[in-house]
């Protein structure tokens, strides 16, 4: 039997721990026999990368059906600014956020992150065993987008668990349970409630922080609403570390699998650009986006009707043979390609040069601090999120 006819409701089960281990086995089939398969929760599964890419660029794929609905899940996370908005209101708040990550200003904090890094790894030094995850993968980025922000050192440990809940929120809201609606919605009232002082802090002591400039933009009474100030805040804190985090320790696990690959960036680090580019090809920390079908379109041999469910299975994608020559081999010195781990279109990930810089830093400092690094667990536990694909930790030996 293929995938498709053993694991609905998405051709593969995505709860599966075979498929948490490994998706990409599970997507292998799935490309392969129907690369456009309609699921019987009556979403179209796109797993190949022409395909995946056509949805990302085409505006004729939006968030919303014609009823308003929005695509995959409702509620609070619904509400995450422009990371689920259609043009026109997609492009006023992307437009006023995106002078925070431009290249200039992400060059600009090249030593900042240097210095994580470097603060980070020290306090590694010593240790005979850690969990990579808690130790170094998850504080860097969070104290990096915590320090765009504005957001104090002494609040950034709060975030943890709101932050799980949102990441795992993320999911399509058929696969998930009403308790994990629920945990979903109310971190999203506390990040709310959060913000909101920390708002009214800004707006008698402004800063020289992106938190400040928002509350400056929000009091001009045009450009931003308070929701929409709140919801930019929460998708700029949560988005701005999870993909991140998911970056620096599923890098790390393809690299301590791979130790020849290992090798290459140990005695290449100025190959770091390339190696980041590979590892999130090789094991994207996002594996999918859901659309809805503005107008009728055929995708290979299948017709999408107008307000049908598309999901572009960005994992799959970027396992393609017809665009990645021996797909499933890691291999950093692979010629740049058209990997889709930060979206296409209108939607391309705001944060990519920031997520880049970070990746590039963390990983080429952390293979040349601990050379003979190790995992200590063969099969690590992944959480269950879908969209979001992570590690629940990594622990591994430094010596």
């Amino acid at each position: 039997m293929t995938a498709v006819e053993d694991a609905p409701p998405l051709g593969f089960d995505p709860f599966h721990p075979a498929f948490q281990a490994d998706p990409y086995a599970h997507y292998r089939p799935l490309r392969e026999s129907s690369p456009v398969y309609r699921s019987p929760s009556a979403v179209w599964v796109l797993s190949r990368h022409a395909d995946c890419m056509e949805v990302l660029r085409d505006n004729n794929f939006g968030h919303y059906d014609d009823s308003g609905q929005h695509v995959g899940m409702n509620g609070a996370v619904g509400d995450l600014s422009f990371l689920t908005m259609d043009p026109p209101d997609h492009t006023r708040l992307r437009g006023l956020v995106s002078k925070a990550f431009t290249a200039k200003v992400v060059r600009s904090l090249r030593p900042r992150v240097q210095e994580l890094v470097d603060e980070l790894l020290a306090g590694l030094r010593g240790r005979t065993e850690v969990d990579l995850i808690s130790e170094f993968a998850h504080p860097l980025p969070v104290k990096v987008i915590s320090e765009m922000l504005g957001v104090p050192a002494a609040d950034q440990d709060r975030f943890t668990d709101w932050s799980n809940a949102l990441a795992r929120g993320l999911d399509p809201e058929f696969l998930l349970t009403p308790q994990q609606l629920a945990w979903r919605n109310e971190a999203k009232a506390e990040f709310d409630d959060y913000f909101r002082g920390l708002i009214e802090l800004r707006r008698a002591e402004p800063a020289e922080d992106l938190l400040s400039g928002l509350v400056a933009a929000e009091q001009d009474g045009v450009v931003l609403t308070e929701q929409e100030l709140l919801d930019t805040l929460t998708l700029l804190l949560v988005a701005g570390h999870e993909t991140t985090v998911n970056l620096i320790a599923n890098g790390t696990l393809a690299l301590l699998r791979n130790p020849d690959q290992f090798e290459v960036l140990r005695a290449n680090p100025d190959r770091a650009p390339e190696a980041v580019e590979e590892l999130l090809r090789y094991d994207p920390p996002v594996q999918l986006t859901m659309r809805v079908a503005k107008s009728e379109v055929r995708l290979g041999c299948q017709l999408i009707k107008r307000n049908d469910l598309v999901m572009a299975l960005i994992g799959a994608a970027n396992r393609d043979p017809e665009v990645f020559e021996d797909p499933d081999r890691l291999d950093l010195l692979r010629p740049a390609g058209r990997q889709l781990a930060f979206g296409q279109g209108i939607h391309f990930c705001l944060g990519a040069p920031l997520a880049r810089l970070e990746g590039q830093l963390a990983l080429a400092g952390l293979v040349r601090a601990f050379p003979e690094m190790r995992l200590l667990d063969e099969h690590p536990t992944y959480r269950e999120n879908l969209v979001l694909r992570g590690l629940a930790a990594l622990h591994v030996g430094l010596g």
